[in-house]
């Protein structure tokens, strides 16, 4: 069974190769799109994660899962990743950010929703302009920030 399992980066790599990912095409999507976009990686990410590195029940899958993918969680984690970010890639956070909210969120601040909004719409340009390899940079470092966070506050 080992053989044939797929790693985070080989699972999402197959699934780009289906998008076409020119230069010109990549700018067209709206920070929703690119958002929309993101918030379905990063959960398929996640949920990989949990499963290879947790063996526990379904539903703490989905209660450790919440922590990763909580928009005040993912506030936190754009604000940590800002300084390792390239100035594309602050300007793409930047336009998700921005971008129109149509709709509340339920249990967020409207500010830690909008940054949610640019963190997803990051992980949706990456993916959907190929950058398979900083796509996976960027999630191990989520990885890295939350066991750190997660150790700080065993500590206290």
């Amino acid at each position: 069974m080992e053989k044939n399992k797929l790693n985070n980066s080989e699972l999402i790599r197959i699934v780009s190769d289906e998008i076409a990912s020119d230069e010109k095409n990549k700018m067209m999507y709206s920070p929703a799109q690119l958002a929309y976009a993101g918030d379905a990686v990063y959960e398929l990410l996640v949920r990989s994660h949990i499963i290879q590195n947790h063996d526990i029940n379904v539903n703490k899958m989905h209660k450790l899962s919440v922590k990763f993918v909580r928009a005040n969680a993912q506030a936190y984690l754009i604000s940590r990743l800002e300084n390792e970010l390239t100035e594309e890639e602050k300007r793409i956070v930047k336009r998700g950010r921005n971008a129109k909210v149509t709709s509340t969120p339920k249990n967020a601040e409207l500010m830690n929703y909008r940054y949610a909004t640019g963190f997803e719409a990051l992980f949706g340009y990456l993916y959907l302009s190929d950058e398979i390899d900083r796509l996976m940079q960027l999630f191990n470092r989520v990885i890295e920030i939350l066991n750190e966070k997660d150790e700080k506050n065993e500590d206290n």
